[in-house]
């Protein structure tokens, strides 16, 4: 009998092993299969969009985006819940959920294709994954075709000449913020993973595989990559914590990550968007941000302004959120 739940997805795409380490933690009985050559016909039957991670269910139903569709399924199986149970923690969960979809991944896809040796070492993987079986030759001659297509196309996370040593400058300032949080404690909020665990994981994960980040991480954030370890399979070992409990360590991060970057990046661009701009410049924490705006990224905007519009009470929240440099963003 086969599993309820299928999940197409490739090891290289931080959105599909975020959602395989969330139906792990869930315990929901799962397939996990890669989407390569010998199965593109089966993952092609269900997908609307050429892209992974897609779910299929039991009844035949399709999901994709990850996000999505981990909200879905914590709908259908809320137990054990990934969101904290009280504000701000659930919302912020929900923030650092968003900023390691959009700005993490400026991280990963930057430094995956800025260097000779990331290219290389990527390509490789995401050729020997898509094309098993495949003579070693062509595969190489696949690996640099690969490599000289996304060289091209890091635009789409605003990496460009000005916008480099800032991706790459906020990549070793959280590593060490996070190191300085997660020293102490298995996940984020606490002693069980959160929704903002799964969004950031993603993505550092990746980072840790390639040879750049993955060097920086080593040295520079152990319990970081302790976590990154945990949340392949990760199991909760007690309850989520107080802010007050998190506040002094988690709180820089969020303030230097989402206050001072994520928001006002995404505000920039969701205005370039609907002024028709080609380009756009903004600043971020003292410095020159340029690049093409980009829809989905609009859509991340809008999507978590929404979560906190639905907060009933923002009476804890927002004064959370008003010291960390973030509910001016939000509050639109």
């Amino acid at each position: 009998m086969s599993a309820p739940y299928r999940i197409f997805g490739v090891e290289n795409s931080p959105f599909s092993v975020k959602v395989r380490s969330y139906f792990r933690y869930k315990g929901l009985d799962h397939e996990w299969i890669v989407r390569n050559l010998s199965t593109m016909p089966e993952y092609q039957k269900y997908a609307k969009l050429p892209i992974v991670p897609l779910l299929v269910t039991a009844d035949d139903e399709a999901l994709q985006d990850s996000t999505p569709i981990i909200d879905w399924a914590e709908a259908k199986h809320p137990e054990p819940s990934v969101h904290p149970s009280s504000e701000p923690n659930q919302f912020l969960s929900c923030l650092i959920e968003e900023f390691g979809d959009e700005w993490g991944n400026k991280w990963m896809l930057h430094y995956r294709w800025a260097r000779e040796a990331d290219q290389v070492a990527a390509s490789t993987r995401l050729v020997a994954e898509m094309m098993p079986d495949t003579p070693e030759e062509q595969r190489k001659e696949t690996a640099a075709g690969i490599a000289d297509r996304m060289k091209g196309r890091v635009w789409f996370v605003g990496s460009n000449e000005v916008t480099a040593a800032q991706i790459e400058d906020s990549w070793v300032e959280a590593v060490g913020l996070l190191e300085a949080h997660l020293s102490g404690r298995h996940y984020l909020f606490g002693a069980r993973p959160s929704f903002g665990d799964f969004g950031l994981w993603g993505q550092v994960y990746n980072c840790l595989v390639d040879p750049t980040p993955g060097g920086i991480l080593r040295e520079k954030g152990p319990s970081v990559v302790a976590w990154v370890e945990r949340m392949l399979d990760p199991k909760a070992s007690g309850e989520f914590e107080a802010w007050e409990v998190l506040a002094p360590t988690l709180a820089p991060f969020v303030q230097r990550m989402c206050g001072d970057l994520f928001l006002p990046w995404s505000e920039a661009n969701a205005k370039a968007l609907a002024g028709g701009d080609e380009t756009y410049d903004v600043e971020l924490d003292g410095r020159t941000w340029t690049q093409k705006p980009v829809k989905y990224q609009a859509k991340s905007l809008a999507a978590i302004r929404a979560r906190y519009t639905a907060v009933a009470d923002k009476s804890s929240l927002d004064a959370v959120l008003d010291e960390l440099g973030c509910r001016s963003w939000l509050a639109n």
